[in-house]
């Protein structure tokens, strides 16, 4: 079995251990950065939330819009956190409570890739909406109006998710492939089998979000391999 690492955050600086088991990083204003957006620590339903909402001045979509943890280096391992996503009063209609995890994040910010969901997408009356619930891409070569356009349905799926719950992700990334496991499941609910920063990248984490959404983040747990 390979020997896991587990990483925690204390008072903004990286400490590695070495049990078998992860532990979980707390998220507040000493241990994130935030990248194109806004980010504050908050109560909600007892726990405190890291809330993220992304800087109006950003007009494209899948950019770098997210709060960055402080030095963290992830290449390959898993990354699980709950997320919850409402609309802004401001949130026009096709927006859709996107919600996710960065990785791979470089120094400057100017490459990463990341998986994302689209809650109002997830009990669409529409089955089309439905199968673009779960989302790849990656900033800046491959959004998801590229993959979409050039490989429908494979870089996204649909999920029984809504806006204003507590979703659990889990992303498993080994080489070239992720994994996404949502709400415990046994079994991954999506597969990138090309991830296109290829398998050697290793770069930071982000608690991403995009246009028209009020996110929230708590119970972030990061387990690197040692690959």
């Amino acid at each position: 079995m390979k020997k896991l690492i587990a990483l925690t955050l204390l008072n903004g600086f990286l400490l590695t251990h070495s049990p078998s088991y992860g532990q979980n990083i707390k998220l507040n204003a000493a241990s994130l950065s935030p990248v194109q957006v806004s980010m504050t620590v908050r109560k909600l339903d007892g726990e405190d939330v890291v809330k993220v909402c992304k800087d109006t001045a950003v007009k494209a979509v899948d950019q770098p819009t997210f709060a960055r943890l402080n030095k963290v280096i992830f290449k390959n391992g898993s990354i699980e956190v709950k997320v919850l996503s409402r609309l802004l009063k401001t949130a026009k209609k096709d927006d859709r409570g996107f919600i996710g995890i960065a990785f791979h994040i470089n120094d400057d910010n100017s490459k990463f890739e990341g998986i994302y969901i689209r809650p109002t997408n997830g009990r669409a009356d529409d089955q089309v909406r439905r199968n673009h619930t779960v989302q790849y891409f990656s900033f800046p070569d491959y959004p998801y109006s590229r993959l979409r356009k050039e490989n429908p349905e494979v870089y996204e799926t649909h999920a029984d998710i809504g806006l204003n719950e507590w979703i659990k992700l889990k992303i498993e990334v080994k080489g070239n492939q992720a994994k996404l496991y949502i709400n415990d499941s046994k079994f991954p609910a999506f597969l990138v089998n090309d991830l296109k920063l290829g398998p050697d990248t290793a770069g930071g984490i982000g608690l991403w979000v995009d246009v028209g959404t009020e996110g929230f983040f708590r119970d972030l747990r990061i387990l690197p391999t040692n690959e």
